[in-house]
């Protein structure tokens, strides 16, 4: 079974469709991408190099912009990416509320 999915020609990020495990190998823009953490269904997968500033594209739209560059086979998640619909939050805001 593929691990990874484009949905789009026009995507520069890939779709794990299937759990990836630390030490599992895949094949992306003809490089081979060893990875060094687990990464869970429907997170994305750089398809080629970004840079910072440019747009991140899923399902042929862009959602976001690139906080960094960020090299092929990369996780792109909100550690590297800007929401172009919403504010991004991290885990350290999950539980602040307002006074």
């Amino acid at each position: 079974m593929k691990k990874l999915i484009q949905i789009n020609p026009a995507d520069n990020v890939l779709v794990i469709c299937s759990s990836i495990l630390p030490g599992d190998q895949e094949v992306i823009a003809g490089q081979t991408i060893v990875f060094e953490q687990p990464l869970g269904l429907g997170h994305k997968i750089a398809l080629r190099d970004i840079g910072k500033g440019e747009k991140i594209i899923k399902f042929g739209v862009p959602i976001g912009a690139a906080t960094e560059d960020i090299p092929v086979g990369a996780h792109v998640h909100l550690h590297n990416v800007k929401s172009d619909y919403i504010s991004t939050y991290t885990l350290d805001h999950e539980f602040i509320t307002s006074k």
